[in-house]
């Protein structure tokens, strides 16, 4: 398709994805399914920090902290989502290879250091 189709999507379409071809369906679609899943696991850390603190698994003055750290990486993973939306669906358009997933370090990371916290505070307590 020419970028014709693109102007006829609005000023936002234009804005976030200037110039490319519009790609074959599936691929935006796959991309968009991949941002969903990246959606739900921010939203998973953020209930975790929302149970942590609501629930009081452990009561120590780490708790908030934990509670803290686990609502902003969610917030960071689920902003994280948007940017790697944008950036493959740019690449694609413009038939270029995709960009490196950046909050898949961060999401591992997260993780582990978060088990080791946890650990951590089940044995202090």
């Amino acid at each position: 398709m020419s970028n014709e189709t693109l102007d006829e999507r609005g000023k936002l379409a234009k804005r976030l994805m200037p110039g490319g071809e519009t790609p074959d369906p599936r691929f935006s679609l796959a991309n968009e399914r991949t941002f969903l899943s990246w959606i739900r696991t921010g939203l998973a850390l953020q209930a975790g920090g929302v149970a942590v603190e609501a629930f009081g698994a452990f009561d120590t003055p780490y708790r908030q902290a934990v509670s803290i750290l686990l609502l902003v990486f969610g917030m960071l993973v689920s902003g994280g989502a948007f940017v790697r939306w944008i950036g493959v669906e740019r690449a694609i358009r413009a038939k270029r290879p995709l960009p490196v997933p950046l909050i898949a370090p961060l999401l591992g990371l997260t993780g582990a250091m978060g088990s080791v916290v946890i650990i951590v505070l089940v044995l202090v307590t």
